[in-house]
């Protein structure tokens, strides 16, 4: 290498006596440009990339500090059935979301003379998971025990019949209570 770059050196004015070709500069020049726009744009992809990860992470972060921090210690004791198998993961989603939901009709009804029975009917409900958690302590010392699971899936779907039965009720009343006043008030006019 140093003997290339001797003999270029000791003969420069041999090489420095061709011009190079026309528009050379213009072609070198459209060469940098488009260089230049590639970097940029591995530029900024590479950015989006980096963005990503830290959004994957941070999300990562918080989910873990959530789910081994901050839940309810009511939610942490025992196992759950979403940590048995992917399978009991998704009956527990449903009945979860099932549960919940019929919760927030109950809530949102209003049929209730004042707001004691309301909030008793409430309170009944939430009561029905104590046995819920007992179960799950009970998975906690045999996570392979099919009865308990059995157990715990019958569960969920008694609070659900007995919520959908406290809501056909409830229903009920409301529909009296709306033809008494219909009655009243054809009866006033």
């Amino acid at each position: 290498m140093k003997n290339l770059d001797s003999i270029i050196r000791n003969n420069r004015k041999l090489f420095d006596t061709a011009d190079p070709d026309e528009g050379h500069f213009n072609r070198f020049a459209a060469k940098l440009k488009q260089q230049k726009r590639k970097n940029q744009s591995l530029t900024s992809y590479t950015f989006l990339l980096k963005a990503a990860s830290i959004a994957i992470l941070v999300t990562l972060s918080f989910l873990w500090t959530y789910d081994n921090l901050i839940k309810p210690s009511s939610e942490n004791s025992g196992i759950t059935l979403s940590e048995v198998s992917d399978e009991y993961r998704e009956v527990e989603v449903y009945y979860k979301q099932q549960v919940n939901l019929r919760y927030g009709q109950i809530r949102d009804l209003d049929v209730f003379s004042d707001t004691i029975q309301k909030t008793i009917l409430l309170e009944e409900l939430s009561d029905m998971d104590s046995i819920y958690t007992n179960l799950q302590d009970e998975l906690e010392v045999n996570p392979k025990d099919k009865r308990i699971i059995n157990a715990m899936i019958e569960h969920y779907q008694l609070k659900v019949d007995v919520m959908n039965q406290i809501l056909h009720q409830l229903e009920q009343i409301k529909n009296e209570n709306l033809i008494k006043k219909q009655n009243h008030e054809s009866n006033q006019i």
